[in-house]
């Protein structure tokens, strides 16, 4: 025999068994944990579930009342309105002047509790133009003015924050047609 190799006739097999750790856990002991472990995560899913469902109701209640109730500033700030006009129609007696003077009154507070409710009036000056999403043209006049401007307003509009309530009626200048020029031609258009 040769010297440097191995004799392997001799070597008898053996089988090597893991030995078993201080700490290991059974397969049973692991089943059993992980199931504890899916029924605690599945009480917290439910848990979870069922907040998330009574936010949800407390969210609609909330919302509906805020509905139910959003008019309920605005209908405070116009109780003062209908005292006075209540007050000015039983006075019998009363003069023109102090009838005039007592629904001035009541435009004041009228405003006012417009005002605090964020609803502005749209009422356009002669000259200013014409803007389609605020005004509503109700005739066109020649005017010397320049075409698409308002020339009257016979109607304010009201807008609540940038939403239209109502648009303002407007008169609107239309271009005076010119006479003297050639009708055949182009030459005279704008």
């Amino acid at each position: 025999m040769s010297r440097g190799h191995p004799q392997f006739d001799k070597m008898q097999e053996e089988t090597v068994q893991p030995q078993p750790a201080e700490n290991a856990k059974t397969p049973e002991q692991q089943l059993a944990e992980a199931q504890a472990q899916a029924q605690s995560q599945r009480e917290a899913m439910l848990r979870a579930m069922a907040d998330a469902e009574n936010a949800r109701k407390r969210f609609q209640a909330e919302a509906a009342n805020a509905q139910k109730y959003a008019l309920e500033r605005f209908a405070e700030a116009l109780l003062p309105v209908m005292d006075s006009l209540e007050a000015a129609l039983a006075n019998k007696k009363a003069s023109p002047e102090a009838l005039r003077e007592g629904v001035q009154l009541t435009l004041r507070q009228l405003g006012q509790a417009l005002e605090k409710a964020r609803i502005t009036s749209i009422d356009p000056a002669p000259g200013e133009r014409f803007d389609p999403h605020r005004h509503q043209a109700m005739a066109a006049v020649p005017s010397d003015s320049g075409p698409n401007t308002v020339v009257a307003t016979m109607q304010k509009g009201y807008q609540l924050h940038d939403r239209i309530l109502r648009p303002a009626l407007v008169t609107v200048a239309k271009p005076v047609e010119k006479t003297d020029g050639n009708p055949i031609s182009d030459t005279d258009l704008d």
